[in-house]
């Protein structure tokens, strides 16, 4: 008796059950598909990451146009997003090798719209014949939307997760505080003038948590030696 096969996307699940509740249909479609209709997988697949992508990009009120295809989607979203814990201090090593991964799941989900566009089921309508996978095919492309949504997820929520008065410090981050002074001009009001950096810590302090998440000491020292 040869038993049935299942897949279950568990990290799509945990974004689902998390706030993403328009993308059950399509987790449960892939589930279904992998094994029942690889084709069909590649095409859905790709399109659970996107609509993770704009939905994130919403919420986070980043800018982009309807024309983005899937690979800029991704590529706006993770440049904004806290891939680090912004309240931890981290030497440039760690943050280069944490974008080298990044990287490496921007690289798995191109293959996904490669992948799609060659052997998607429902793939632009062509009347010619597309080559046939297998569900090990199809299980790789749903394993690498899982992975990728439900890291994008994670860091979306990693710095709402933190109160706005918890944690963070303004005196704690002094080479991030002179970077973002040398890269602004000063604030003035009359004859007051004021650290861009102090301004953006008070008045918009997400903003501030994004710039720390995404601060790389080794590149403003090459950046600033450069100028």
């Amino acid at each position: 008796m040869t038993a049935t096969r299942v897949f279950e996307m568990h990290s799509a699940r945990e974004a689902l059950a998390g706030g993403l509740g328009h993308i059950e249909e399509q987790v449960k479609a892939i589930e279904s598909s992998v094994f029942g209709n690889p084709g069909l997988a590649f095409d859905l697949a790709r399109a659970l990451v996107e609509s993770a992508c704009r939905t994130l990009l919403v919420e986070r009120q980043i800018e982009f146009t309807k024309k983005d295809k899937l690979p800029t989607l991704f590529r706006t979203l993770t440049e904004r997003l806290p891939l680090l814990p912004p309240t931890e201090p981290y030497e440039g090593g760690v943050r280069k090798s944490l974008h080298q991964t990044i990287n490496g799941l921007g690289t798995a989900l191109q293959g996904v719209c490669e992948l799609r566009n060659s052997c998607g089921f429902a793939s632009h309508g062509s009347d010619a014949g597309r080559p046939s996978l297998e569900p090990v095919q199809a299980l790789l492309a749903a394993q690498a939307a899982d992975v990728i949504v439900g890291f994008l997820w994670r860091s979306h929520l990693q710095d709402l997760e933190i109160a706005p008065d918890e944690n963070l410090e303004y005196s704690d981050n002094d080479a991030a505080n002179r970077h973002i002074d040398e890269a602004n001009d000063p604030v003035r009001i009359f004859d007051l003038e004021y650290r861009p950096s102090d301004v953006l810590f008070h008045v918009d302090l997400e903003a501030y948590r994004n710039v720390l998440a995404n601060y790389d000491p080794e590149r403003a020292e090459d950046q600033e030696g450069g100028t």
